[in-house]
């Protein structure tokens, strides 16, 4: 409680000088404009935004096994089945990745575990047949890649290139990549970094012939989530091509350590801005993290675009925490 006594004694001018300044800082912080950023961000609103209005969802998704199936990214095969890569924290007190297939996105099979200190998982095709899989790995928390032939060595695991890459950015920790693009030898990726062993901050990175790293902050990123008032943690991204526009959906913390307040947005490259996503669930839910969207054929064969959201219990109203899929007809 505040005593009231203490703040009659302090002097008129010292309390004007305070306001000045309060003033002056906030004339000098960034805030979001109430404009959409593009109208790139503000259709992926209007498509993502509202669950209930979804063709499809599913809350809590786990695999066959009973296991969660927390930062999935979900992505479709050529021939129209369902791929996840998703983590779990098990009994042994680790998280251990793993890849899942479906027919029906509501319904998963798991069908490899990477193993022990494997997590926030993201893959994508290579172009020629096989797919490129990344995920942080601890301890020393750091990014791991590898590359598959094809789909049947994917869900056996049997990896045939592999890269560890070094921490350049912090010494503490790098991870949470997500694969951007597969360009011949070079693989695009962005992740996070442990910004004086303190926050978690954007990276860029790019890996060539699973031998040369390169990473360097993403600023302009951060940049855009300070706008919304964010001083937490920034963490997941995902790519996302919707009308011929490349955009990203990314998390942002508003305080760190409060996993209630994670929250979704929607930012444009090429505008440098971002807009937070006012998802709305069935029961409420307020706090939403490692978001993930994907354009995909859905089991009734539309075209449809696929969103993927950790609740945090924190945020979650009854029976939505865990991992929500849920996609809808474009």
């Amino acid at each position: 409680m505040t005593d009231t006594r203490s703040l009659r004694a302090v002097p008129l001018l010292a309390v004007l000088a305070l306001a000045l300044l309060g003033v002056l800082l906030g004339w000098r912080l960034p805030t979001a404009s109430a404009s959409p950023a593009s109208a790139g961000t503000a259709r992926l609103a209007a498509l993502a935004d509202d669950v209930t209005a979804a063709d499809g969802h599913r809350y809590d998704a786990r695999d066959h096994t009973g296991r969660t199936m927390d930062a999935a990214q979900i992505t479709q095969a050529t021939d129209g089945t369902y791929l996840a890569v998703y983590h779990t924290l098990l009994d042994d007190g680790r998280f251990h990745a793993a890849v899942a297939t479906s027919t029906d996105l509501r319904h998963w099979h798991r069908r490899h575990d990477f193993g022990p200190g494997t997590h926030q998982a993201s893959l994508a095709a290579d172009g020629r047949g096989g797919y490129v899989l990344a995920y942080e790995r601890d301890p020393e928390n750091h990014i791991a890649v590898r590359g598959y032939g094809d789909r049947a060595a994917l869900l056996d695991g049997r990896a045939a290139r592999a890269f560890d890459a070094p921490r350049t950015l912090s010494r503490c920790a790098e991870g949470t990549p997500s694969i951007t693009a597969v360009r011949g030898n070079t693989i695009e990726l962005t992740g996070h970094y442990r910004a004086d062993c303190d926050t978690d901050r954007q990276l860029r990175a790019t890996l060539t012939g699973f031998r040369d790293w390169h990473a360097t902050p993403d600023r302009r990123l951060d940049r855009a989530l300070q706008t919304w008032g964010n001083s937490g943690n920034f963490g997941d991204r995902a790519p996302v091509e919707l009308d011929g526009r490349r955009l990203l959906l990314v998390e942002g913390q508003r305080w760190r350590g409060d996993f209630g307040s994670w929250r979704t947005y929607a930012y444009d490259p090429e505008s440098g801005r971002a807009d937070r996503l006012a998802l709305s669930t069935h029961g409420g839910s307020r706090a939403f993290a490692n978001p993930s969207a994907t354009l995909l054929t859905d089991p009734r064969g539309r075209p449809s675009l696929l969103v993927s959201l950790f609740i945090p219990a924190e945020g979650a109203a009854p029976g939505e925490a865990g991992q929500l899929v849920y996609w809808r007809k474009l």
